[in-house]
């Protein structure tokens, strides 16, 4: 099976000739690797700097619907035929990927199996699943610094999964966290607080 960087941009720069793709268009193209694809794919907009308004929320409901089948051992994700004609912006799409391509690829470089039961074990796909569901939750605040973190989180949390490298999920896990502790800090503290906290770390730090 090709890599994820090389299908994708052949399906969404190549393939595809509609101005519009669907969620289930998606949901076809990840085939049998699933939940990481989709964690991976649905992650993407939020996740990169690159404006995505509209993505968060809708793709985070998404996320933690898979996130909860994932905690209970699904092995395939279903999704409400509604959603999955979900239209999105080519044009839109393909900037995202197009921006996500370089740093799949890198991940790549380095992906193998290894610490298989991370990513293969009903536990380690419970915690998984945990973290994934909080992050997703994150993901649909409409709080600024709420969303990037947690998406980059199910980004490399997901991109372990796909290729059951379980070290590079345990990385994802431990961004996972990170944002949890932010969006935490915001949700008891406000916005404001918080950046002006980041603000003086950074100040600290030169």
């Amino acid at each position: 099976m090709a890599r994820l960087s090389v299908e994708l941009n052949r399906y969404f720069f190549e393939e595809i000739s509609t101005s519009q793709v669907t969620l289930k268009e998606i949901l076809d193209l990840a085939g049998e690797r699933t939940f990481g694809f989709l964690f991976v794919l649905l992650a993407l907009p939020s996740a990169l700097p690159v404006p995505a308004p509209g993505y968060s929320i809708p793709f985070g409901i998404v996320l933690f619907l898979l996130a909860v089948q994932l905690i209970v051992g699904r092995t395939r994700p279903w999704l409400p035929e509604g959603w999955k004609l979900r239209q999105f912006d080519l044009a839109t799409v393909q900037k995202i990927i197009g921006a996500g391509i370089p740093w799949l690829r890198r991940l790549e470089t380095v992906a193998r199996p290894r610490l298989t039961p991370v990513c293969a074990s009903r536990p380690g796909r419970t915690v998984i699943g945990v973290a994934i569901a909080l992050m997703a939750m994150s993901m649909m605040l409409p709080i600024p610094l709420t969303n990037t973190l947690p998406a980059i989180g199910i980004f490399v949390t997901g991109f372990g999964l796909l290729d059951d490298d379980g070290a590079i999920s345990l990385g994802g896990l431990v961004i996972c966290l990170m944002g949890a502790i932010m969006t935490t800090l915001i949700l008891l503290f406000g916005y404001e607080a918080v950046k002006a906290g980041l603000g003086l770390l950074r100040g600290g730090s030169l």
